[in-house]
């Protein structure tokens, strides 16, 4: 079971004071798509040293699964044992990039890739048609933990959501992960919805 986050958007004023901190984020990239050729997007200042968010590429992908395996829940279900696994992956990442609404962004810091988050936009008619910006598979890795690098790679989701004029930002983590929930309603998000899955 999940709990969804909802982060609502819609009434942001570009030249209010309450907009949120960049967290030492700077952008890098005015028009951002899948399907461009933009890669860095933002560089985040981690103190001793910097972290680029930039698109995923092909070659990140044994990175991202190591992020999504290094954890109680995703040593459950992913990681790469045989070459049937990497291909799976691979096809996944292509099917991905392959999508304009679609966004797999990694942090590369000193030469590795310490922290990932997928950014998938969905239409839809509810809310006069409102666009949702929904935010999946959240790594940090965990040498890279308490230094703002997750704040600083959701607030430029959220930036990028408002700029494709999203009304909401969505996201679900397990009922288990009580320090990401706190992390998320720090952000402003609130639980607002109890998710459902089915096993296929």
């Amino acid at each position: 079971m999940s709990v969804l986050y909802q982060l609502s958007i819609q009434t942001y004023d570009r030249t209010s004071e309450s907009r949120p901190r960049r967290t030492g984020v700077r952008r890098r990239a005015a028009v951002i798509g899948q399907t461009v050729g933009v890669t860095a997007l933002a560089t985040v200042d981690l103190g001793s040293s910097a972290a680029i968010i930039r698109r995923a590429e092909e070659r990140d992908v044994p990175a991202i699964v190591d992020l999504l395996a290094a954890d109680q829940l995703g040593a459950t279900r992913d990681g790469v044992r045989t070459a049937a696994d990497l291909a799976a992956y691979q096809r996944a990442f292509h099917a991905i990039d392959g999508d304009s609404a679609h966004l797999l962004v990694v942090a590369e810091a000193d030469g590795d890739v310490v922290a990932t988050f997928q950014l998938s936009f969905l239409p839809g008619l509810a809310r006069r048609g409102a666009l949702r910006a929904q935010i999946e598979s959240v790594r940090v890795r965990e040498d890279y933990r308490g230094r703002r690098l997750g704040e600083a790679m959701m607030t430029w989701a959220i930036e990028e959501a408002r700029r494709r004029d999203c009304a909401i930002v969505q996201l679900t983590s397990d009922k288990s992960r009580h320090a990401a929930h706190r992390f998320y309603s720090r952000l402003g998000f609130v639980a607002t919805h109890e998710g459902m899955k089915l096993r296929l």
